[in-house]
């Protein structure tokens, strides 16, 4: 990668782009390749995804928790198939919320028993598609569930083990999203976990073979981690008790966070690995949890850091003083980074000017999409070189909860493509497309390869 001086791409962008990338010929470079390159061959909007990164991340978490969990990527952060087989060759297990996920899980060669099934509304047929094709595990979280597993088991003629989704109490919730300590649809409250076990235990189709935990997502801070992954030792050491040996599956959940804005502070692995360190000889010491198998689930952490959204400039405009860059790319597929996506204060993503990172920034910019929204900004005050049509703008941090996250149907613009790159070589993997019109609409309009000039 090259190493030449840049003038644009400052703060959390400029030290992604110096750990992560690299630039040449004021380029962004992307797994060796060209951003400029990429978005000619393949058009614009695309997201590409550098499995390198996907893989050094994985292989640093796995160092971490080496001898304390295994890893299993939650495919909701990113369910590309291609993604999700780069972390089935690794050696990771699947952890699915829903059908779909499953038969999507399955296309990435992971084997039924290695995928973990957690979600607040399963669907009867979801349950029954994924039991009877031999799931390592579902994660029950009400009472119906409980009655439909069963049922399920029984017509099967087996024995089904099941996890239960626990909501945590208040004291260890944390991250950007809360999901635990507080009413929720997901799992059930830790005060009522007696209740669980008991209505479990009256059902001999089924047996208590784990519990899990997840009480928040977007987590930077190891001893907060550390902290809810005690909490849960500590309520599988109770239920160990109750059922006199060890569960066989404690899953910590993820919520392993990443950096998106400036001023954020990465998770630190060594804290954590320590942390993990002193957990893992817990277990071994404890006879109600020797023997359990440790489990975490990453999702964002794994992927987010190996994407980048690629757009084409449209038009620059300027607007009672203020200046604005269209382009062809939008919430519409990257709604998290626009900040509707459950952010309460709207803050940028790390965006360059992915074919002029060595031209010097003007005053900062307002980065808005192509849809008839003002919700459709991507960028308040982003520091972008002047710009004119065909220029590509990428946004950083973009291999998680990025297409699929977002209301690609919105407005009928076309679907972008999805590119990874393995080895210094980029392939299509879901090609650009178009949304299908209604039957009585004439045929739809040929979608141009690129907006750049």
């Amino acid at each position: 990668m090259g190493s030449e001086p840049r003038t644009a791409g400052g703060g959390l962008a400029g030290s992604l782009i110096e750990t992560s990338f690299g630039v040449e010929n004021g380029c962004l470079m992307i797994g060796g390749l060209s951003a400029r390159d990429l978005a000619r061959q393949f058009g614009t909007p695309l997201f590409v995804y550098d499995t390198g990164r996907m893989r050094a991340s994985y292989r640093a978490l796995q160092q971490a928790l080496a001898g304390f969990a295994r890893i299993f990527y939650s495919i909701k952060a990113n369910p590309n198939p291609a993604v999700a087989r780069v972390f089935v060759e690794e050696g990771a297990g699947l952890e699915i919320a829903s059908g779909a996920e499953f038969l999507t899980a399955r296309r990435a060669g992971c084997d039924a028993e290695n995928i973990l099934f957690a979600g607040p509304g399963k669907g009867v047929e979801e349950l029954r598609l994924t039991l009877e094709a031999g799931v390592g595990e579902i994660h029950v979280e009400s009472f119906e569930e409980i009655a439909h597993i069963a049922a399920i088991g029984a017509h099967l003629g087996k024995r089904v083990p099941v996890a239960i989704r626990i909501n945590p109490i208040a004291a260890v919730q944390g991250g950007a999203m809360r999901m635990g300590g507080k009413p929720a649809a997901f799992g059930f409250d830790e005060e009522i976990l007696d209740d669980v076990l008991t209505a479990i235990a009256a059902r001999p189709e089924l047996e208590v073979a784990g519990l899990h935990l997840f009480t928040g997502t977007q987590i930077l801070d190891a001893s907060v981690l550390l902290g809810q992954w005690q909490h849960a030792l500590d309520l599988g050491r109770r239920v160990g008790g109750r059922l006199g040996c060890s569960l066989r599956t404690i899953d910590l959940g993820g919520g392993l966070g990443v950096p998106y804005h400036d001023g954020d502070v990465a998770l630190d692995l060594a804290a954590l690995g320590n942390g993990a360190k002193r957990l893992s000889d817990q277990v071994k010491a404890d006879p109600l949890l020797r023997g359990t198998s440790i489990v975490v689930e990453p999702g964002r952490y794994l992927t987010a850091g190996a994407g980048v959204y690629l757009m084409a400039v449209r038009a620059v405009k300027m607007s009672r003083g203020s200046r604005f860059v269209i382009t062809d790319g939008g919430m519409h597929h990257h709604l998290a980074a626009s900040g509707n996506l459950g952010q309460v204060i709207k803050r940028d993503y790390p965006i360059v000017a992915a074919n002029r990172l060595d031209a010097p920034p003007l005053p900062p910019a307002t980065l808005v999409g192509p849809l008839c929204t003002p919700l459709d900004t991507l960028g308040r005050k982003v520091s972008l070189p002047e710009l004119s049509q065909g220029d590509v703008v990428a946004v950083l941090q973009s291999g998680a909860y990025g297409l699929t996250a977002s209301p690609a149907g919105f407005l009928g613009h076309p679907m972008p493509a999805e590119v990874v790159i393995e080895n210094g070589s980029a392939r299509l993997a879901r090609p650009r497309g178009t949304f299908e019109a209604p039957l009585t609409s004439p045929l739809p309009l040929p979608i141009p390869k690129t907006e750049m000039a």
